[in-house]
């Protein structure tokens, strides 16, 4: 469910602890661009909330009552894949990272990031794009070690304007930023995105960073 440029990205906040419920509430509703439409406090609701509100992203918390993040956002996934899902968490472990993102998370943050961050990882969310809190990427890199036996193969794919094309879909950047970027036609950009995952054989953006990522590319 992408955003077009101008209108207002609807969230949805779920998270278990009221005053950071509450600050997430009050920053985000300041934020130009942003309109928060509902909260949850557990998974469940969570769920049931996003079906019935059906917003542009979901920011959600990983350790949820009854209902665990990763858990709640595979459900919504299946339910409305459309929604974006980023998840903001303390949770850091490579177990729980590479769990988020298999779950259908478009984005990941860690708690006590900027707002300036979040509204980063929200925006490139709303417009389909990937977005790794540089923390995270660091830690997937040194948790899961290079593909050797693969990398080369993965290297050999790809051209070297699709490995430039890669390196800024890691950063989260979306369609018209990269073309911006690479002084590139928003087509020529698309072309090469679909090239890359096709290459990668993965389904959406968020998996094609952590091959990335994994394969020591970027």
């Amino acid at each position: 469910m992408s955003t077009s440029s101008g209108s207002s990205i609807r969230v949805l906040i779920v998270e278990d602890d009221p005053m950071m419920q509450l600050g997430l509430e009050q920053s985000l509703s300041t934020a130009p661009g942003i309109t928060v439409v509902g909260q949850a406090d557990d998974g469940y609701r969570a769920v049931e909330e996003a079906k019935r509100l059906k917003p542009d992203v979901v920011v959600m918390d990983i350790g949820l009552p009854r209902l665990d993040g990763i858990a709640a956002t595979q459900q919504i996934k299946a339910a409305i894949p459309e929604i974006h899902v980023v998840m903001l968490t303390s949770h850091t472990t490579e177990n729980e990272v590479i769990g988020a993102l298999s779950s259908g998370a478009d984005a990941y943050c860690v708690k006590g990031t900027t707002v300036d961050r979040l509204l980063t990882a929200i925006e490139a969310a709303g417009e389909g794009a990937s977005y790794l809190d540089p923390l995270v990427a660091r830690q997937v890199m040194d948790h899961l070690k290079p593909a050797t036996t693969t990398e080369p193969s993965i290297v050999g794919q790809l051209s070297q304007r699709e490995l430039e094309v890669l390196k800024l879909m890691v950063e989260g950047l979306s369609n018209p930023e990269i073309a911006a970027a690479l002084y590139l036609s928003p087509n020529t950009v698309k072309t090469h995105v679909r090239g890359i995952m096709n290459k990668l054989a993965v389904d959406d953006r968020v998996q094609a960073a952590v091959v990335a990522l994994r394969a020591g590319l970027v």
